[in-house]
């Protein structure tokens, strides 16, 4: 046998054997679940697509650039082929200086090369993502700072299995999602508002600097609460990101502010075994020094925070009853080559905003964000898995998206989704395995400056 046939049976044969067998939201899988997990913890960091962060990972089965049979290219002007093309390529920056486009109408020339794509034609289902606006977005905010070589460099280019030794230890050892999106095209606040209540409450923009928004919505906090569930909401105090959990009115007005700690007190909880049954944490964010991988930040110390959480985690009393899941909000103006499908609404409301041209476009959230990195984390899951498109409580198969975290944790915790956009979201309890792994890594390696 050949080498490299030899090398892809194997690889097969090691996602294979880590696939589960049940069926997810069965009643066996459900209670599969309830059994092997007592506590979950969610590390949402900031603004990075799956083929940016993920590119040059090279376990079988993921849908990247470096495993990709065709170039992934972008157009330096989507209305002038003539002026060239940019393909990704293996590298990117340790810090990207000039923070991609993330904004909803950034979004929209990204994926459709306008500022206003038509929402109905989108709806529709005929209107797909082209994906072709990256670089022209890049070269639009920030031709005057970078030449154009390195600023589609930012966009377009992705992390090495070597850059990023972190990540690469846990896509080799745990499960990997390679169909999992944001909940909406649009900024950080919105998009951790939709991931902790199902909806940004008609928010498409960045809330400020004052956390105390009282949205009015249920949140994963008080649906903990009332399910008689503990939590903790540890927090960066460097700010930057939340605490998440402040965002709402029920937080500010029922008592439970106190259970909004900084976050270096996760690490004394989890030592001593006494994490609550739900932690998330926020970390730092956005320039250098700070850890939430933010383009202006460096990659290389967002690795050091995942590292010190997953450490902190696999030396706790908690390990073997733990589950882990990394994620990131958004995928921050990086280039995806996989278009954002369509979702349900998950309520009534919609966002306006005035877009560079001077037009309005109104977005009525019935559509997923970018493609980004997600992980489970456990001695509970799979070694070196790559999931791919989920099953809904409808049978229907669909990406996984922000919301997939919902309904899962109303599974194992018993409470109801939120909204039409919970309900409507894959879980992932099928992935919990019957047998405890006893090869999980001890640490896992340290970030690399580049």
């Amino acid at each position: 046998m050949h080498p490299s046939a030899l090398l892809g049976l194997l690889a097969f044969t090691a996602v294979a054997t880590a696939l589960p067998s049940k069926r997810s939201a069965s009643s066996s899988s459900i209670q599969n679940l309830k059994d092997k997990i007592k506590n979950v913890v969610v590390l949402v960091m900031e603004n990075r697509s799956f083929d940016n962060l993920l590119g040059g990972q090279k376990l079988f089965g993921l849908n990247n650039p470096i495993q990709s049979l065709i170039p992934i290219c972008n157009p330096y002007n989507t209305t002038n082929l003539f002026e060239g093309l940019v393909c990704s390529e293996a590298k990117d920056y340790d810090s990207v200086a000039d923070d991609p486009d993330h904004a909803v109408y950034g979004n929209n020339f990204e994926f459709y090369s306008t500022f206003t794509p038509d929402n109905d034609f989108i709806a529709s289902g005929w209107y797909t993502p082209t994906l072709q606006g990256f670089v022209e977005e890049q070269l639009r905010l920030y031709s005057s700072d970078a030449n154009r070589t390195e600023l589609a460099k930012q966009v377009m280019n992705y992390y090495t299995e070597d850059q990023v030794p972190t990540l690469t230890s846990i896509v080799q050892n745990f499960v990997t999602f390679n169909y999992w999106h944001s909940g909406l095209p649009g900024p950080t606040d919105p998009n951790r508002i939709f991931l902790t209540s199902g909806t940004s409450y008609g928010h498409g923009t960045n809330l400020g600097t004052d956390f105390d928004y009282l949205l009015p919505q249920t949140s994963i906090w008080q649906a903990l609460t009332e399910s008689n569930r503990t939590w903790i909401n540890y927090w960066d105090p460097a700010g930057g990101t939340g605490p998440d959990a402040n965002y709402y009115t029920w937080t500010q007005t029922s008592g439970n502010t106190d259970k909004v700690v900084d976050l270096d007190n996760f690490y004394t909880d989890a030592a001593a075994g006494n994490l609550p049954d739900f932690s998330y944490l926020n970390p730092s964010c956005c320039g250098v020094g700070t850890t939430s991988m933010h383009p202006s930040g460096l990659v290389s110390d967002g690795e050091e925070l995942i590292r010190s959480v997953y450490n902190a985690l696999r030396t706790s009393p908690q390990w073997e009853e733990t589950l882990f899941i990394l994620t990131f909000d958004e995928s921050g103006g990086f280039h995806d080559h996989v278009p954002p499908p369509l979702a349900p609404r998950p309520d009534d409301l919609t966002y306006t905003q005035t877009t560079p041209n001077g037009e309005n476009y109104t977005l009525p959230f019935n559509r997923l964000g970018g493609r980004i990195p997600t992980f489970l984390i456990s001695p509970w899951v799979g070694k070196g898995s790559v999931e791919q498109f989920g099953t809904n409580s409808d049978g229907e198969v669909v990406s996984y998206s922000a919301t997939s975290i919902l309904r899962t944790l109303g599974y194992l915790w018993d409470f109801e989704p939120f909204n039409p956009r919970v309900e409507w979201s894959p879980s992932f309890d099928h992935l919990i395995l019957s047998k405890m792994r006893t090869d999980t890594p001890t640490a896992l390696p340290n970030g690399t400056a580049f």
